[in-house]
């Protein structure tokens, strides 16, 4: 990829490692929402002195994972329909954006790169039989790839490093499971489709009826139901 968000550069610092392990256990519920973060056990946890873990802890409220509550001390953000609804409203918009921005933008060696990675993504039993369909974050995830062929770093910065592990807490724990799995690699592929076609204003209207269609999935499932 010719350009890449500097949320993907190799760890640097003790921080930087603890960030990204810490924003992983908070996507995949293994630090569950709403819990409370205890900076000592976490310290613990990770070998890391106080300093370079507050640090992480600041970049990881900077992306909406954690959030401090007066009186009460930091917290693993929850996921409610409230927030959803927030987020995934803005993800509609912005997303669609990037969906006509990489119709114009992107090369036709990146979107064939995009297609392999769907079929990558097909090839896995989960997916052909409808079961599951998990994605790992970064270069091989279907939205940011599609984000980062926007070529717009200020887009970039917003989906791929301010709301990207909040959008994948909700896509991960709530959104990879059920009858939407077939259905939403179809929808991918209809994007990349029209994307390719150099279809902008296409490929826009299906990039927002995708998230849509996904949040009313996620809804379904904090109320309780099944998609």
């Amino acid at each position: 990829m010719t350009m890449q968000s500097p949320m993907w550069r190799m760890p640097v610092t003790a921080a930087d490692r603890v960030l990204l392990e810490i924003q992983r256990a908070i996507v995949e519920g293994e630090i569950p929402a709403g819990s409370k973060i205890s900076e000592p056990e976490l310290a613990r946890r990770f070998d890391l002195s106080r300093a370079p873990l507050r640090e992480a802890l600041a970049r990881l409220e900077r992306c909406h994972l954690i959030e401090r509550i007066p009186n009460a001390g930091a917290r693993v953000v929850t996921l409610s329909k409230e927030g959803l609804i927030a987020l995934y409203q803005l993800r509609e918009e912005l997303e669609g954006l990037a969906c006509r921005l990489a119709a114009e933008q992107m090369t036709d060696a990146e979107i064939a790169e995009v297609r392999a990675l769907l079929d990558q993504h097909l090839s896995t039993q989960r997916v052909r039989e409808g079961e599951s369909y998990y994605q790992e974050a970064g270069d091989l995830d279907f939205h940011y790839r599609i984000i980062l062929g926007s070529k717009n770093p200020y887009l970039i910065n917003i989906l791929c490093d301010e709301l990207y592990f909040l959008v994948r807490m909700y896509r991960v724990q709530l959104g990879m499971n059920g009858p939407r799995v077939s259905r939403a690699f179809d929808e991918h592929k209809a994007i990349i489709h029209a994307i390719a076609n150099r279809d902008g204003e296409l490929a826009d209207l299906l990039m927002r009826r995708h998230i849509g269609a996904s949040r009313r999935n996620i809804e379904l499932q904090l109320t309780g139901n099944q998609a």
